[in-house]
């Protein structure tokens, strides 16, 4: 047991019933000192509103879902088998193997330098596929994002050469792991010309080529992401020219036309495997004005409902001459991590600000508005709070689906440590840590602890388990 939940125990068990609870909430912010003065009468209100997660957590803390010597031999990757898997089940989803999943770091652009970089070879996940598989399973995340490398297999227009993705493909099989195949994150052979209507024919052809290939190796469902984060990639290589294809002033132009390519790929695939599923991911964010400027309202409200462009233009709401309909938009992927929430032309809201939306009022916004499933595609936290965040989101999230909102699951993103995009630097973030090299692994226990808790937090709410 966790040192902190030893001290929440003990804590418990001294004061008088309902003094003390463990609500989901990591820190609070208020405007007056007088508000976190706390008399007896508040601490019974308080107990009030979680005594039912309180008797929850209680009836499932004991005992622990993986017995001591059990997770100890977890923490090596060369003991991870089968067998040294969490005896209970990880709880699933309605789509996926898993409601809690991890996403291997696939970035594969161009920076403004012209460097190509390449996340999955740098953290040599290409090397280690069926072992980097094999240490998520045994955690339980049975789901992972990952991506095919177009810049690789694209050798020439129209000549692929598979050699980077059948390894990791079928080591996948082996390990006994769904995966989520990003189908371009950021990446593209480097003599396409982004703007031109021939990327948009070669990438059509490239979806359809990826997907005879996983339809000769495997009779599985295929879940694709089209095209990863069309938002982003607009703003950071078509505004702010901090990536390919390193352009100011034309986010708007390559929004509409990577909204197309995702719609060609969505058309290119369901050719040849027309169950296949698809993930549109765009991040998810809060923005509001400052408040002492109420004249900046009205400019934050259009930067957040900006967000909601490419799902549109893909679902044929905004701009249908991009060819968008309604039966291209299948899964709604959003990506929420700490730094989400922000004043327009300011600093980031943090979490427990009160300006800080809650998670699940953005979830239940996205769901209204698309009636999709939708996926938590990516989310996590740099540094010793990934347990903490972790725990936020969880809560969150069952808060939203008790409200009746589609969530599917949780995707912890990156699940590994990778190298910084600008200079290399190690990004200590993820379950699976690394050495310096990038050559040996290990399991971080303080979010190995965070997952087993979720596990049963899930389970105790009724999530389907088949």
């Amino acid at each position: 047991m966790a040192l902190d939940r030893v001290a929440y125990k003990l804590c418990e068990e001294s004061c008088p019933v309902d003094a003390i609870v463990m609500g989901p909430n990591l820190e609070f912010a208020t405007e007056t000192r007088e508000e976190l003065l706390y008399n007896k009468e508040k601490l019974l209100s308080n107990g009030d509103r979680w005594e039912s997660l309180l008797a929850k957590r209680l009836e499932l803390d004991a005992p622990l879902p993986i017995e001591p010597e059990r997770h100890s031999a977890m923490l090596s990757l060369d003991s991870i088998l089968p067998e040294a898997r969490p005896q209970t089940r990880p709880e699933r989803s309605m789509l996926f193997s898993s409601f809690l999943m991890g996403g291997f770091e696939g970035s594969s652009h161009r920076r403004a330098d012209g460097r190509q970089l390449d996340l999955i070879a740098a953290t040599r996940h290409d090397e280690r596929a069926l072992d980097d598989y094999r240490m998520v399973a045994a955690a339980g995340l049975r789901t992972v994002r990952d991506a095919v490398r177009w810049h690789l297999i694209e050798t020439t227009p129209g000549r692929y050469d598979w050699s980077s993705l059948l390894p990791m493909l079928r080591a996948a099989q082996v390990g006994g792991v769904q995966v989520i195949w990003d189908l371009c994150h950021y990446g593209l052979p480097h003599d396409l010309d982004i703007w031109s209507p021939r990327f948009l024919d070669r990438f059509a052809a490239f979806c359809a080529a990826v997907a005879r290939i996983m339809r000769e190796e495997s009779d599985t469902v295929p879940f694709y992401c089209p095209v990863n984060e069309i938002s982003f990639w607009a703003w950071a290589g078509g505004d702010h020219a901090r990536m390919h294809p390193n352009s100011l002033g034309r986010g708007p132009e390559l929004k509409r036309q990577l909204a197309r390519a995702a719609v060609r790929a969505v058309e290119a695939v369901r050719d040849v495997t027309p169950g296949a599923r698809f993930i549109q991911v765009e991040p998810l964010i809060h923005v509001a004005g400052h408040p002492d400027m109420p004249e900046t309202a009205t400019g934050a409200e259009a930067h957040r409902l900006a967000q909601f462009e490419a799902f549109d233009m893909v679902a044929g709401r905004l701009a249908p001459e991009l060819g968008g309909s309604e039966a291209h938009l299948d899964i709604v992927g959003v990506n929420f991590y700490p730094d989400n929430q922000f004043v327009r032309g300011g600093g980031t809201i943090p979490l427990g600000h009160w300006m800080y939306r809650p998670l699940r009022q953005l979830l239940a916004e996205v769901g209204a508005r698309y009636s999709r499933p939708i996926l938590i595609s990516e989310t996590g936290a740099e540094g010793s709070n990934g347990a903490g965040w972790l725990r936020y989101m969880g809560g969150e999230v069952r808060a939203a689906r008790r409200a009746g909102v589609p969530v599917e699951g949780i995707c912890l993103y990156p699940v590994m440590d990778y190298p910084g995009w600008q200079n290399d630097r190690p990004c200590r973030c993820g379950l699976i840590r690394s050495s310096a090299d990038w050559r040996e692994r290990s399991l971080d226990e303080e979010l190995l602890d965070q997952l087993a808790e979720e596990q049963m937090l899930l389970a105790a709410a009724g999530r389907i388990d088949r």
